[in-house]
């Protein structure tokens, strides 16, 4: 069963309004049985394109996640990439920049953990903090070495919005996919589950008092999303906006959108030449014998 994600997909040139997007859509699955079934079958379909993507060598995947706190990011890849081989997936989280960093351009660090060919890379959270944290809190710019022009430039962001589209316009040139998923949450949901984190002693490690001061500055974070989802939503390297409020759906929702991307590269297991095939066969006498 193919599941119909379109429907979560920004188009190119489109203007987001959160308010009209879900946080909650009907599940793709019956029950929870039926939910680990899907999520199984998914995870299978994942491993095998896998290695096919390693075999052929041609093309790398890059998959960026963005949310604000308690969405499940974190859950969705531990779940979605549960059946992946570690070989051929990288995953980097990006917190605050270092010193070294922060006296390079907002796009060095992540260029640096780009994937390879043949390969997955998964970023959690990625260079569009740089459009979204630092929006919000414009004073992170002084922290940033950059020249005066540049930071009282009125059109600082859409400078880098121009960045990061020439960016991945590049990588897709060069036989790097981009899929990035915006794990819409809505507040009321995100409450409930700071409340489970600090009632779970097991999950006390995860909240922390600047979480919740991060969460008054919401509305603000969500002009941040609208203005950074409708300037950089491409044909080439698409936004979806995945409903987050069933943590199961979302992650039936990503891992359908993973396989549908892999599937278009129509990958394929190198061909073996006549020359090649001589050589194996005589390599097989050799170890017949």
């Amino acid at each position: 069963m193919r599941l119909k994600v379109k429907p979560f997909r920004v188009r190119e040139g489109a203007r987001v309004r959160l308010k009209k997007w879900p946080t909650r859509v009907k599940p793709f699955y019956r029950s929870k049985p039926h939910y680990e079934q899907l999520l199984a079958h998914h995870i299978s379909r994942l491993s095998a394109l896998q290695n096919v993507l390693y075999a052929h060598d041609r093309y790398a995947l890059l998959l960026i996640f963005q949310a604000m706190d308690a969405a499940g990011k974190d859950g969705a890849i531990k779940h979605v990439m549960s059946g992946v081989n570690p070989q051929g997936c990288q995953v980097f989280s990006f917190r605050h920049p270092s010193p070294q960093e922060l006296d390079h351009d907002f796009l060095w660090r992540a260029t640096r953990c780009l994937p390879e060919r043949g390969r997955i890379g998964i970023f959690n959270r990625s260079y569009y903090e740089e459009v979204l944290i630092v929006r919000v809190h414009p004073e992170i710019l002084r922290g940033q070495a950059l020249p005066e022009e540049a930071i009282d430039d009125g059109k600082l962001w859409t400078h880098r919005y121009r960045s990061i589209l020439d960016l991945e316009k590049h990588l897709h040139r060069n036989g790097t996919r981009i899929v990035k998923f915006f794990l819409h949450l809505s507040k009321e949901e995100q409450r409930r589950r700071f409340l489970a984190r600090i009632d779970d002693p097991d999950k006390n490690w995860k909240f922390s008092r600047a979480d919740l001061a991060e969460r008054g500055y919401w509305a603000k974070y969500m002009n941040a999303y609208e203005a950074c989802l409708s300037a950089t939503s491409t044909r080439r390297a698409p936004w979806y906006i995945v409903p987050a409020d069933d943590k199961e759906n979302a992650r039936l929702i990503i891992s359908q959108v993973i396989l549908d991307t892999l599937s278009e590269l129509k990958l394929h297991y190198p061909k073996t030449n006549p020359m090649r095939r001589k050589e194996l066969r005589a390599i097989r006498r050799q170890l017949v014998k």
